[in-house]
């Protein structure tokens, strides 16, 4: 098997995520052989520094040898089986450590295969709780520049036009607040001083607040301050506003702290995991929810106030045995402490594209970084240059818009963060010339 034969067999039958197809008349597909570490290989031998971890998931490397044992170990007695009425024992230890890694109000977790999923869970929970109660409350609340997903629900709540805007006839009911502008305490006081104007007004109509913490990632990778986390999280309590962290994309170990929100010290009433749960091996996620909730639901058998959300490949054996490997690895070597470590040497390098007269602004949080290039239009694709520029000298690179930014596995080394980033900077520098 070749890249050409497998290239053209993928394009006669699949149509990719985020891809306009058009693309690949001019820009080949890449057909990856094998992954190693922090590696991916073609089938011409070409290596690349997966510097997005593919779509952030991937947090202890291809192909990790622990993880492979563990799964490989469960295969040998359950794949996976119904979990309705059904249960087994990866899934019992995982959410047992997850109960006690999250704030203390979180003791129970309802489980699905993918963020999206994750989110339409929370929502739907938070509505029916309230309906439960008596309260019909229709409305959710996000921040400008939001993303939560790409299914129905989840696509309401984002604020990205390009993921939403041809949809918009068929969208639920939300309703935007400002995000703070950056990452001073000022910009934090001045959102929260906006939602609570906003909950003044329409408290009574709106279920929950939903945010991504610290990091919008979607949106440019766009990052602000703790301080708004505890604002707003003591608004929603004064308001009586379930309040929803979407950590799916920052949760274990992106920003600093196994879960963003811990930045903050505040116990969210559902709390949304996903991505590198499995350490991006299998489909997972799960939604982290109080006894409050629970209890909310919990009754003799009521079809109107039974929670009836099933997923088929719910709880799936393989998944959390994965799931359990990579919380394994958190324990046994350090990895928050580690990550820190590599954080500041990132910083350190991030500082140089200062230096380069094409770039508007950098920013960190934890083991996630950012460059914005200014002077240049949606329509001049600088992002495709960059990310051609970065798969030529061995780098994956996909950035968003004109926001470069690394994500990388926890695992890469000092020295293939100096060549991640020397690859993005001599890419910026060759847009100027």
């Amino acid at each position: 098997m070749d890249n050409l034969s497998l290239k053209n067999r993928d394009l006669s039958n699949i149509w990719h995520p985020c891809t306009q197809m058009k693309d690949h008349e001019r820009l080949p597909l890449i057909p990856i052989k094998s992954a190693k570490g922090v590696y991916l290989e073609d089938f011409d031998g070409n290596k690349y520094i997966d510097a997005i971890s593919s779509w952030w998931v991937n947090l202890f490397g291809h192909r990790n040898p622990y993880i492979n044992q563990k799964i490989i170990e469960q295969l040998q007695s359950l794949e996976h089986v119904i979990f309705a009425g059904f249960t087994h024992e990866p899934i019992v230890r995982l959410s047992e450590r997850l109960v006690k890694l999250t704030p203390k109000n979180l003791t129970k977790c309802f489980y699905a295969d993918n963020g999206s999923s994750a989110i339409e869970v929370a929502i739907k929970m938070s509505f029916h709780y309230n309906k439960n109660r008596g309260k019909t409350k229709p409305y959710f609340v996000s921040l400008t520049n939001a993303y939560h997903g790409e299914t129905i629900g989840a696509l309401s709540l984002g604020d990205l036009g390009i993921y939403k805007e041809s949809y918009k006839e068929i969208l639920i009911k939300t309703i935007k607040t400002e995000v703070p502008i950056d990452k001073s305490d000022e910009a934090s006081i001045e959102a929260a001083n906006k939602l609570r104007k906003l909950f003044e007004k329409r408290a009574n109509e709106i279920s929950a607040f939903i945010v991504e913490p610290l990091v919008q990632c979607a949106g440019g990778m766009h990052m602000y301050s703790p301080l708004f986390l505890k604002l707003s999280y003591q608004l929603c309590k004064e308001f009586d506003i379930h309040f929803i962290a979407d950590e799916i994309a920052v949760g274990f170990g992106r920003t600093g702290n196994m879960f963003a929100i811990q930045s903050a010290d505040i116990e969210p009433d559902f709390m949304a995991l996903s991505k590198g749960i499995t350490g991006g091996y299998l489909p997972l996620s799960v939604v982290m929810l109080s006894q409050k909730i629970y209890d909310g639901f919990y009754c003799d058998y009521n079809l109107n106030k039974s929670f009836l959300h099933s997923h088929s490949y719910t709880g799936n054996a393989l998944s959390c045995s994965a799931a359990n490997a990579v919380l394994d690895i958190f324990e046994n070597e350090n990895i928050i402490e580690k990550n820190r470590e590599k954080s500041e040497y990132i910083n350190k390098k991030l500082q140089n594209f200062l230096n380069l007269e094409n770039v508007e602004s950098i920013r960190q949080t934890g083991m996630i970084a950012a460059i914005t290039i200014k002077g240049y239009s949606a329509t001049e694709r600088i992002g495709l240059k960059i990310y051609e520029y970065g798969l030529k000298h061995g780098v994956l690179l996909r950035p968003l818009g004109n926001v470069i930014y690394f994500m990388p596995p926890y695992i890469i080394t000092f020295e293939e963060i100096d060549k991640m980033m020397k690859v993005a900077f001599d890419g910026i520098k060759e847009l100027l010339s």
